[in-house]
């Protein structure tokens, strides 16, 4: 009998943070793939194993929301989270135009990590190609 691997892929470009959100998620039972960039997720989506990304709307040179589009429109379907430490309201609503599962402002409890993630399906969503 096979289990299933519950992976998230987390896309910051706060290495702090990555190792944080890292440590937080395999302590409930996570694989976790860590990405200091967009483009560094980019370059591996399709073979990434990830049931959900978990993005940071601001990513230095860079941003979450750019990235959640491009995804879309190249035919991902995969779950997106978005946090960020702005309180603009324009971001969040973005965001949840983009179809973001959530939105959490930073700082954020692992409840309210743990609470969007326990609403995932464990299937992987669908990639473009495969």
């Amino acid at each position: 009998m096979s289990v299933k691997r519950k992976v998230v892929a987390i896309i910051d470009d706060n290495v702090r943070l990555l190792g944080a959100l890292s440590r937080l998620l395999s302590g409930i039972g996570y694989h976790t793939e860590l990405y200091a960039s967009a483009k560094e997720f980019l370059d591996v989506a399709m073979t990434s194993e990830a049931l959900c990304l978990i993005v940071d709307i601001q990513l230095g040179d860079s941003c979450g929301l750019k990235l959640a589009r491009h995804l879309g429109k190249t035919g991902f379907t995969i779950p997106v989270i978005f946090m960020t430490g702005n309180s603009d309201e324009g971001l969040k609503r973005q965001a949840m135009e983009i179809g973001c599962i959530a939105f959490l402002r930073k700082p954020f409890t692992a409840e309210a990590l743990m609470e969007i993630l326990d609403t995932l399906p464990r299937d992987r969503p669908k990639i473009p190609g495969k």
